[in-house]
């Protein structure tokens, strides 16, 4: 029985040639996804078109208008009709697709929109007459005259009206118009020396600018820095890490976030390349590998990243929206994104973000809203009456008789010796200094309230430490030394566990057995498509091989590299340090405290628990007398 294919007739189907318009609708599915998209493809023109100025105005979340106008180049009369074509580009010669300096090189995007709907360029090339060509649905108009000072002004109205299906998968006007602002915020960050305006012209007049970004002066990261304030906030900026590495001729410089300023979600994640926005699932990958340590499962790190390399060693070429890259060796950018993060983040020592401050005092209520403030007549006392007044406040502990030294309960002087091979030792000499120790990051300890907070003070202010979170986090950091100094321990199977695996991922799971033999996971070919899983990490105890080996080979089809083992082992590792760390509901004494918080100013990390957490507040006193109303 023969089926016949219901989309062949009867009668041999014929090859024909699609005309142009059918052809530029065909590519405007592809290049022209949303408004957004449209956007994105005009403001890159302008960029690549030498603009120092662009502005953005859209109505109904760009459905019936987008309008661009930039003071670049322009083009000259001659040149409209050419820019309408298919493959038609002033940017590559289409010699070498792989050595890309600007933004687009297709040639597809104006046609396109042109396709789809309503198109019209007016431009001016210095020393030049401007000119204005449209197109609706395809097909063009004459060069006509225009009045332009300088630039050009690119208007697209009604948007998909020669494809009006397309319209039902629109969002609404709010939901697009959010995305034409993320799409203009991403270009406005890899561009700090262009300045954008972004306007909503709904309903008529001059509506209203919801995005401003003027142009930034200074050096590279001065004026990265002013771009990232405007575009993600002065809080990711105040609590960032400036990053500048390079490897192998891949430089990667930007903003990463402290862990304790992380999000819900990875909406402030910004990866560009060669200033190309970019959603690549390798980068983010390995950002996420750099934080996954310092974060929760359901936390997201923020960061501004931005990798510069030849053009030759990526490819940009990949889809027509060109938000995709593919690196020549895909190893080298994901492998300095998680060395330079890692040690961004470690050169930031004990520092948490200063929002877990700002959180700690908008939860406070000093008054009722609306009661009138309070004044105080009283001046603060000065630093040696502050002194003489703690003296005299301190509790009084009688001397043991002579020659008797009272033994102390276990602290955390003796639980740290368990980990770092070493006793902090209680002096026999008077207590240091208690100026000395207010000058250092964390200040000196004044008490303990809770049995689990402990208090202390600084030149500036005060500190609360969560005792229990913060020394979990050292204790975890000396484990994670340990076991990177001493290897982790493998324990041989007795019989070694084959598990049947197909073609492809027996092959791609040998391609990373050296690196799961450095975490106690030896695996060697068995033949066909088997493995044979010869040893297991010995902290993990019992594991069931077959599952891990899916379980990774998932991790490497998702994201390209799997971190399940080390995860593993480090979650064992940390449940280790939360068991063997001062428990709360515990009195510490004063030496105690002050060696508790001189190891968090020398421990790496120590700005927030395990679980990303922050292990202290740090208030200003400047902050806590406005609490007051003292100022």
């Amino acid at each position: 029985m023969i089926t016949q294919y219901r989309n062949i007739g009867e009668d041999r189907p014929v090859i024909r040639q699609l005309d142009e318009t059918a052809i530029n609708r065909i590519a405007a599915g592809e290049v022209v996804e949303r408004p957004a998209s449209a956007v994105k493809e005009l403001v890159e023109n302008a960029i690549d078109a030498g603009a120092t100025r662009i502005g953005i105005e859209i109505a109904d979340g760009g459905k019936t208008l987008i309008r661009v106008t930039d003071d670049g180049c322009g083009i000259t009369p001659g040149d409209l009709p050419l820019a309408l074509s298919r493959h038609a580009t002033s940017k590559i010669d289409g010699s070498d697709l792989l050595n890309i300096h600007t933004f687009g090189f297709r040639g597809e995007a104006l046609p396109s929109l042109g396709a789809v709907g309503r198109l019209s360029i007016t431009s001016r090339v210095t020393g030049d007459e401007a000119a204005t060509i449209r197109v609706s649905g395809g097909k063009p108009e004459p060069v006509r005259p225009a009045a332009l000072r300088n630039g050009t002004v690119v208007e697209l109205r009604d948007l998909f009206f020669a494809t009006p299906a397309r319209l039902k998968f629109m969002r609404s006007d709010r939901a697009e118009s959010q995305a034409i602002s993320d799409v203009v915020k991403r270009l406005a960050m890899a561009e700090p020396s262009v300045g954008f305006t972004l306007r909503d012209v709904s309903g008529g007049g001059e509506g209203r600018v919801t995005f401003r970004a003027d142009a930034e002066s200074g050096d590279l990261f001065d004026a990265l820095l002013a771009r990232l304030t405007r575009v993600m906030g002065r809080e990711f900026t105040e609590n960032a890490l400036p990053i500048d590495a390079t490897r192998e001729g891949i430089r990667l410089f930007g903003y990463a976030a402290l862990p304790t300023y992380s999000r819900g979600a990875a909406v402030a994640q910004y990866l560009f390349v060669n200033a190309r926005p970019v959603r690549d699932r390798t980068l983010t990958g390995a950002l996420r590998a750099a934080y996954f340590d310092f974060l929760s499962r359901d936390r997201h790190p923020a960061a501004a990243l931005f990798l510069d390399c030849d053009p030759t060693l990526v490819d940009v070429n990949v889809h027509p929206a060109k938000s995709e890259v593919r690196f020549r060796d895909p190893g080298v950018p994901r492998g300095l994104i998680v060395s330079a993060l890692r040690h961004a983040l470690a050169e930031a020592g004990h520092r948490a973000s200063s929002t877990v401050a700002t959180a700690t005092l908008g939860a406070m209520r000093p008054e009722m809203p609306g009661a009138p403030p309070r004044v105080y007549q009283m001046d603060r006392p000065s630093p040696g009456a502050r002194m003489a007044a703690y003296q005299a406040q301190a509790p009084f502990t009688p001397a043991p008789a002579y020659g008797e030294r009272p033994a102390p309960e276990p602290g955390f002087a003796e639980l740290s010796s368990a980990y770092s091979g070493r006793i902090i030792e209680e002096p026999d000499a008077p207590r240091e200094d208690q100026a000395t120790l207010e000058s250092l990051p964390l200040g000196a300890a004044r008490g303990q309230v809770h049995e689990n907070y402990i208090i202390a003070q600084t030149e500036t202010g005060m500190v609360i430490v969560d005792q229990h979170a913060a020394h979990e986090r050292l204790v975890y950091e000396k484990l994670k030394h340990q076991m990177a100094e001493n290897g982790v321990a493998a324990q041989a199977l007795l019989i070694p566990e084959i598990v049947e695996l197909s073609a492809g991922d027996c092959a791609r799971l040998l391609e990373v057995a050296a690196d799961l033999e450095k975490l106690g996971l030896g695996i060697e070919p068995f033949g066909g498509s088997a493995v044979a899983v010869r040893e297991t990490p010995a902290i993990l105890g019992e594991v069931n091989a077959a599952a891990m080996l899916r379980d990774i080979l998932d991790e490497l089809d998702d994201a390209g590299e799997s971190q399940l083992v080390q995860a593993r082992i480090e979650a064992i590792l940390s449940r280790v340090a939360c068991h063997g760390s001062i428990r709360s509901g515990r009195r510490m004494r004063a030496e105690e405290m002050n060696a508790l918080l001189r190891e968090m100013e020398a421990t790496p990390h120590s700005g927030q628990c395990n679980h990303g957490r922050p292990t202290y507040v740090e208030l200003k006193l400047a902050d806590i007398e406005r609490l007051f109303g003292r100022t």
